[in-house]
């Protein structure tokens, strides 16, 4: 079994519009609204390809409550826990601005709250895998997906991390199956700027010297770079498509990789998955069909 846990989900306000122009009043063309945080957009893909998955984390408020009723709409399985102080944040997204977005902080997780996660992390088996992904509240440490690693260690799960900074660099030490910075991000850890597949690649072995046993990076127009635990390098150029809506791309990079590894335990398999679903996200209005997903797979293995 897959678990994905989104400890600050959201709803978010995707809006389209003509003209956007400070101080004034801007109306919009179109708006849609969706439960949305890296771990559910992880779960999400993962059921359009057919792979269940339980979706984990914190909701509040009359937010949590109406991200609860989405996901419940779109067939997933979700464990959420209800925690009191403050809610569920919104996010809002202008579609047509370059990824322009207002997110919002989320409520106050409190200790009592986390410790109520870790009962539910017990059922964990071996050979599950977890996706910790996304931002955290400001109420809790960045050593909290460190913490999780450590705890669930000894129980053989497959950890999965989709995060930034010191979130990403505490986990590196519990050996997570699986990480994806995007080149940004990566180039972040170790102050540099990488603008190409080939400069990504010494960066995303150091990242495996210090524990990852794979790193996929993604690096939107440029492609996206795995180096894989057996001492593989596989790259690709950006599959050829118009760009409709970026938010949740990376997140179903991570869910096409899941779903190629689950498939045949083969990285390039896994590597090409995890492409094709990235893109056929970016190139859609919604997250990634199946459909989508296997055209784009299908002509980037004939290339």
């Amino acid at each position: 079994m897959i678990y994905t846990v989104t400890f600050n989900p959201s709803l978010d306000y995707i809006v389209s519009m003509d003209r956007f122009e400070l101080g004034r009043t801007n109306r919009t063309t179109g708006e849609q609204m969706f439960p949305g945080g890296k771990g559910i957009n992880v779960s999400i893909v993962l059921r359009n390809l057919g792979i269940e998955s339980t979706a984990l984390g914190f909701t509040a408020g009359f937010t949590g409550e109406q991200i609860e009723r989405e996901v419940q709409k779109m067939g997933l399985h979700a464990d959420f826990i209800p925690v009191d102080n403050g809610f569920s944040r919104i996010n809002v997204k202008l579609k047509d601005y370059d990824g322009t977005e207002i997110n919002g902080m989320g409520p106050v997780i409190a200790p009592g709250d986390v410790k109520k996660l870790y009962e539910k992390l017990d059922r964990l088996e071996e050979n599950d895998m977890l996706v910790l992904a996304g931002s955290i509240p400001k109420c809790l440490p960045d050593s909290i997906y460190s913490e999780i690693l450590e705890y669930l260690q000894k129980k053989g799960v497959l950890f999965v991390v989709d995060a930034t900074k010191e979130l990403l660099w505490n986990v590196l030490q519990y050996r997570p199956f699986l990480i994806k910075p995007n080149n940004h991000e990566l180039g972040e850890l170790f102050e540099v700027t990488l603008h190409t597949r080939e400069e990504v690649v010494p960066y995303a072995r150091k990242l495996q010297e210090k524990g990852a046993r794979n790193v996929l990076v993604s690096m939107a127009g440029q492609g996206a770079v795995l180096a894989d635990e057996t001492g593989e390098v596989y790259m690709l150029a950006a599959p050829k498509g118009r760009l409709v809506n970026a938010v949740g791309a990376g997140d179903s990079m991570v869910a096409g990789f899941l779903a190629g590894w689950t498939e045949k335990k083969e990285y390039a398999h896994a590597f090409y998955m995890g492409v094709a679903a990235g893109s056929a996200s970016a190139f859609s209005e919604l997250l990634a069909t199946r459909e989508e997903i296997e055209g784009i797979y299908g002509n980037l293995k004939k290339e």
